[in-house]
């Protein structure tokens, strides 16, 4: 990189300029290499000097490397090589562990990624075997034909690399490590994916391989406060599936049977993680292991009908008893069993925000204030809107089981942009909320009637002519003197909470102790669903401080 900037500077100063603007124009020259390489590279923050000691500065890396060599002194030694991993060179039955740490499905192109960095090692190891293809020697760059990644644009032999070629591979490379290990041998399998496809392309690989999954343990192993992590729910744990060889002659699974046991046993292993301080998203994926442990013993699970159960058929079982256990934790049992607007539950939105809030927390500390980001394309400089953000995949899986279908509530609560679900802050609702008046003329309206129950008038703006809805907290219509259907957004719980955070953000501590007391005579879910909320913003933000400013209101 500095090879690169320092050519571009001495280009530049050649042509008679001589400015500081040099550097950044040499840095955006160099930039867009990094952003097609995927490597998140932020171009806002100098360098710490090389004479410092702090945790990334030169020396403290050079103080690792060297601890390194000083305990490989006394480590046991082995012997490394390079093989296909569907061909592997061991004999049957020849090792009493294997361990590997798989492809991450569509996520990463690691061989284009080998080849931006393996033009740097040719010029420091110069004709050494270690920088050449041992199957092709004359190839310059990386294997790319039979590298296992999902990528539709690659071939192998004219093949597309789709998601079935992909399990395919996975299932040959799990296979072949079945072959090679004992059969009292144990496998662990490393996957931090956050995406419900890579899963579903690993766990097939893995029971079709001839794997028996018997345990999930999360171990911490990426930084909490890297840029990636901040607004967003990555894992701050990889997943260590630990595999036995399923026996050649396996029985046949009942269906009914299966489902009963697979919530006990997703359940005991959730309170057991929990009490280790496991959370978020890292606590669901932690969670699919015991649930496949009982799905995987068997050579195929069957229905009453004799029909042939289908992993991603049971993984939705999977997804659906983790959000009503979560849904059970943070809200309650009646909100765990709900679909749609079942009585004695709190409304969809409430369900959904809490959901994305609590799938939202990391393991390794609270996650960003979700006020920022990079944009999409990685551009330095630019931002995302506000707003904390998950994969749409992996907030449907957990949505649909429960009744809630993401696109009713777009706009209102969550915006949809390409294949990522974002929560709205509640800043973002304020017009939508009130309208171009803004809090403070409802709370003016609310002050000068003290003595009445105040009545929130929300959503002013939003009545346009549609079909009636009925479910609780939807649309509901009304006839206008034409006798035309209009529809308006009948107030939910989660909007009148927000409604009083506003109301605290905006300084009118007078409406909202008004509201405060309506909502306390009305019962207990406004409350109960602000205490809920409080407990699950990340601490540090704004909508937390909210929530507890909000909270100290009210009457004791």
């Amino acid at each position: 990189l500095w090879q690169t900037l320092t050519a571009l500077l001495i280009d530049k100063m050649a042509d008679g300029n001589n400015s500081l603007s040099v550097w950044d124009n040499a840095a955006e020259n160099v930039k867009p290499l990094f952003v097609r390489q995927a490597i998140p590279m932020v171009w806002d923050f100098c360098e710490q000097t090389s004479a410092s000691r702090a945790r990334g500065a030169f020396l403290s890396g050079v103080e690792a490397a060297c601890k390194v060599v000083d305990h490989m002194r006394t480590a046991a030694h082995g012997l490394t090589q390079q093989a296909d991993a569907t061909e592997h060179p061991l004999p049957d039955e020849a090792a009493g562990i294997w361990f590997t740490d798989p492809p991450y499905y569509d996520a990463i192109p690691y061989a284009d990624l080998s080849d931006f960095f393996l033009v740097w090692l040719k010029r420091s190891l110069p004709n050494h075997p270690l920088v050449r293809q041992y199957l092709n020697p004359g190839n310059p760059l990386s294997p790319k034909a039979g590298e296992a990644v999902q990528d539709s644009t690659k071939l192998n032999e004219g093949t597309p690399k789709t998601s079935e070629w992909f399990e395919k591979k996975m299932a040959e490379a799990f296979s072949e490590g079945r072959r090679v290990l004992k059969e009292d041998g144990i496998g662990s399998v490393v996957f931090a994916h956050k995406t419900t496809e890579g899963w579903e392309a690993l766990l097939s690989g893995i029971i079709t391989g001839g794997w028996t999954i018997t345990a999930s343990w999360p171990i911490a192993t990426e930084q909490p406060n890297r840029m990636r992590a901040h607004g967003s729910a990555t894992l701050a744990t990889s997943v260590h599936l630990v595999c036995r060889p399923r026996a050649a002659v396996a029985a046949i699974g009942d269906w009914s049977s299966v489902l009963r046991e697979m919530p006990t046993r997703v359940g005991d292993w959730m309170e057991r993680l929990q009490r280790e301080g496991v959370k978020g998203a890292d606590l669901v994926f932690a969670c699919v292991g015991p649930a496949l442990e009982i799905f995987s013993r068997y050579s195929a699970v069957e229905t009453p009908a004799g029909d042939k159960v289908k992993l991603p058929e049971y993984l939705e079982k999977v997804w659906e008893t983790v959000a009503r256990t979560a849904l059970s934790q943070v809200l309650s049992t009646a909100e765990a069993q709900a679909r749609n607007g079942a009585l004695g539950a709190l409304e969809e939105d409430a369900r959904l925000t809490a959901l994305f809030l609590w799938t939202l927390q990391s393991s390794g500390s609270e996650a960003g204030n979700g006020d920022e980001g990079e944009t999409d394309d990685g551009s330095a400089g630019a931002r995302q809107k506000k707003g904390y953000r998950m994969p749409y995949d992996v907030a449907r899986r957990f949505a649909q089981p429960l009744g809630i279908h993401l696109d009713e509530w777009k706009t209102r609560i969550i915006d949809i942009d390409k294949d990522a679900v974002r929560l709205l802050p509640v800043s973002e609702r304020r017009r939508q909320l009130f309208g171009a008046a803004g809090a403070s003329a409802l709370a003016d309206e609310i002050e000068a009637n003290a003595t009445a129950s105040p009545q929130l008038s929300l959503f002013p703006e939003t009545e346009s002519p549609a079909k009636p809805r009925g479910s609780k907290g939807r649309r509901t219509a009304r006839s206008n003197q034409s006798g035309e259907l209009t529809a308006r957004w009948e107030a939910t719980t989660l909007d009148r909470v927000h409604s009083a955070m506003l109301f605290q953000d905006s300084g009118r501590s007078q409406a909202l102790s008004a509201l405060i007391q309506s909502e306390q005579e009305k019962g207990p879910d406004f409350l109960r669903l602000a205490n809920a909320l409080s407990a699950l913003y990340p601490g540090g933000s704004h909508e937390k401080r909210l929530l507890d400013a909000m909270l100290l209101a009210v009457p004791r």
